[in-house]
C-alpha cells in the first residue's frame, strides 16, 4: 500500500442523509414525489447523472443547469449551517497514513466547491495531497476514472491504492480501476450491494492497513 483514497459523502462525513433530504426537496420544487429508497440507487453518483436521469424519467422541463444549481444551493446551505463530525475512526486513519508518510486523497463524486467545504469544516484539509471531485471527470462512477486519475495525480500505480468505499457504484469504480477497495457498510448510506470490495467492515475502526 503505497496511497490511500477516500470516497467523502458516507466516507469522511455522514453527509448521505443530507444529500437524499436535499434531493427530495429538490425535487418536490418540480412536484415529484420521491423518498429514501428511490435515491439508493443513486449512491456514489455524481450529481449530473442523478438529476439527469430524474429529469428524464419525470420530464422536467428545467435545463439540468438550472436543477443542479437548485440542488447545490441547498447542499451547500446545509453543510455551512449543520454540525459537521467525522465519521468515527476517520482521524485516528488519517493520523496513521500521516505517521507513516502514506499519502491520501479524497475522491468524490460531489461539486468541487462542496468538496472543499466538508473537508474545511471538518478541519482535516491538511490530511489530503489531492480532493478530486465529480466534476473534474467525464464519466462519474462506477466508470473508473476518479480513481485512475487520482493515483496519477499522486503518481502512485493503481494496483498500490486502497481505496475505502461506502455505496456500490464506489467499490464497482474502484476495482474497475485495479485497486484494492475496503467496503465501509455505513447503514446511513442505505442497502448498498459492497460485493466487489476485497473487504467489508462494519466500522472504520477495524480496518489494519498493515494487511495491505
Amino acid at each position: 500500500m503505497k496511497a490511500v483514497i477516500f470516497d467523502m459523502d458516507g466516507v469522511l462525513v455522514d453527509s448521505e442523509p443530507m444529500h437524499t433530504a436535499v434531493s427530495i426537496e429538490t425535487m418536490a420544487y418540480y412536484g415529484v414525489t420521491i423518498d429514501e429508497n428511490d435515491m439508493d440507487r443513486f449512491a456514489g453518483m455524481t450529481m449530473h447523472s442523478i438529476f439527469s436521469t430524474l429529469k428524464i424519467e419525470n420530464n422536467i422541463p428545467d435545463p439540468i443547469e438550472t436543477i443542479l444549481a437548485r440542488q447545490e444551493s441547498g447542499m451547500l446551505k446545509h453543510t455551512l449551517e449543520d454540525p459537521q463530525t467525522p465519521i468515527a475512526g476517520i482521524r485516528e486513519i488519517l493520523a496513521y497514513l500521516k505517521q507513516h508518510k502514506i499519502p491520501a486523497a479524497v475522491a468524490s463524486s460531489s461539486p468541487k466547491k462542496l468538496v472543499k467545504t466538508v473537508i474545511e469544516r471538518l478541519n482535516i484539509t491538511t490530511s489530503f495531497e489531492i480532493l478530486l471531485s465529480g466534476e473534474e471527470v467525464r464519466h462519474g462512477k462506477p466508470d473508473p476514472e476518479i480513481y485512475l486519475e487520482a493515483a496519477k495525480a499522486l503518481q502512485v500505480q493503481p494496483k498500490d491504492c486502497v481505496v475505502i468505499e461506502d455505496s456500490k457504484n464506489g467499490t464497482l469504480s474502484a476495482k474497475a480501476a485495479g485497486m484494492t477497495c475496503i467496503g465501509f457498510k455505513n447503514l446511513n448510506s442505505g442497502d448498498q450491494d459492497l460485493s466487489a470490495a476485497d473487504i467489508v467492515v462494519p466500522t472504520l475502526t477495524q480496518i489494519d492497513f498493515t494487511k495491505f
